[in-house]
């Protein structure tokens, strides 16, 4: 079995794959100062009754790429491939700078372009939001990255003395009756109508009307507020990517 490893700098994913399925997954924080021995050892006991055979990373933190890769060949016996801009890959990266690209984006493209019809806008909730773009010649083109759900609500309590914290939820109304609604009004709401207006933009750029996939843990929140729907929800959208990714490293 494959196991799938996308570290993120908020969360790191875990995923099982037996072929093409998703058997097993986990989710924990990201945590820049464990040891390799720490996510060794958390690893061992995890997967303990999993017979692993391979792995495959995607990660956006540099400081734990190689812990992990050492930490699963130290307590696995297993190598890891590591996703970079540099992976057979069934899409051309179009970009300036290829070796920009970060590895999650690049797996969301290619688990777009072979699950879903180009051209396709990845729309990835996560620590940022980013847009992920595959035109109809299957090439990643580039996207957009801003900041995401939870760093706006994070840097609005930080950064002024009388806004609480709280957690990302869907609100009820877009006119906010007490201080916890407003910010979740002007976060969730607003979001919504950024991201139908960057769409909206992007259609125009592309010169076709796109698929739109929606990925990360914020989609179902922002969802209903939205004029242009997702297409799609597939929430393991980037594991799989990762798979496929793996499967054409295989290939000569």
């Amino acid at each position: 079995m494959l196991l799938t490893v996308d570290i993120g700098n908020t969360n790191i994913t875990l995923g099982i794959f037996d072929e093409d399925k998703i058997v097993h997954s986990w989710r924990l924080s990201t945590e820049i100062n464990r040891t390799e021995d720490e996510y060794g050892v958390f690893l061992k006991n995890l997967l303990k009754d999993i017979n692993i055979t391979n792995a495959i990373i995607s990660s956006v933190v540099v400081q734990l790429t190689e812990k992990l890769q050492t930490a699963i060949k130290k307590y696995l016996n297993i190598d890891s491939i590591i996703i970079s801009h540099k992976s057979k890959m069934n899409i051309k990266i179009k970009t300036d700078i290829p070796s920009q690209v970060g590895a999650d984006r690049i797996a969301n493209a290619c688990a777009a372009a072979y699950l879903y019809k180009s051209p396709a806008i990845v729309v990835d909730f996560g620590t940022a939001t980013s847009f992920d773009i595959v035109n109809s010649n299957q090439e990643f083109i580039g996207g957009i990255i801003t900041a995401g759900m939870k760093i706006q609500a994070e840097a609005l309590s930080n950064r002024t003395s009388k806004l609480p914290k709280l957690s990302i939820e869907t609100p009820d109304h877009t006119i906010g009756t007490n201080t916890i609604d407003a910010m979740l009004s002007g976060i969730v709401i607003g979001h919504a109508a950024m991201i139908d207006g960057l769409i909206d933009a992007c259609e125009k750029e592309i010169g076709e009307k796109p698929t739109i996939i929606a990925t990360g843990g914020y989609s179902t929140v922002i969802s209903k507020f939205l004029k242009r729907k997702f297409d799609y929800v597939n929430p393991d959208l980037t594991l799989i990517g990762m798979n496929l990714l793996f499967k054409l490293s295989l290939i000569n």
